[in-house]
């Protein structure tokens, strides 16, 4: 399974951006698919995660009122809408596969299997 995320930028506060993760390969083997952002000196933090089709989402709450999750199956592609961006919301922004279910599994980032590039959101204030 190959992830490319993509649409990253440099936006000011209360700015809106999407980020796409487009994934090929051996998608039928995938159970749900993450967002997994990582500050600069702190770790990585769940930001939403949903199942391969579509039918269950989480989102973190520290963003559950700005940030919402989707995927297009048609496209292969599992998108972030992120609402209201703050600067505290900079960082690099991975987009993760995992190929089992679990308890909570959305959670436990070192149980996804496959790990896209990450893309930079950068929020100025």
């Amino acid at each position: 399974v190959q992830l490319q995320a993509s649409g990253g930028g440099l936006v000011q506060t209360g700015d809106s951006l999407r980020l796409s993760c487009e994934t090929s390969g051996r998608t039928f083997s995938v159970y749900g698919m993450g967002w997994i952002r990582q500050a600069p000196g702190k770790e990585r933090e769940f930001v939403a995660a949903i199942s391969w089709t579509g039918g269950t989402r989480y989102i973190a709450d520290a963003v559950n009122e700005r940030f919402t999750i989707s995927r297009d199956n048609a496209k292969n592609t599992m998108y972030l809408h992120m609402n209201g961006l703050k600067p505290e919301d900079t960082a690099v922004y991975y987009c993760a596969a995992r190929l089992k279910y679990g308890q909570m599994w959305y959670r436990h980032l070192d149980e996804y299997d496959y790990w896209g590039q990450g893309t930079q959101v950068t929020v100025s204030s």
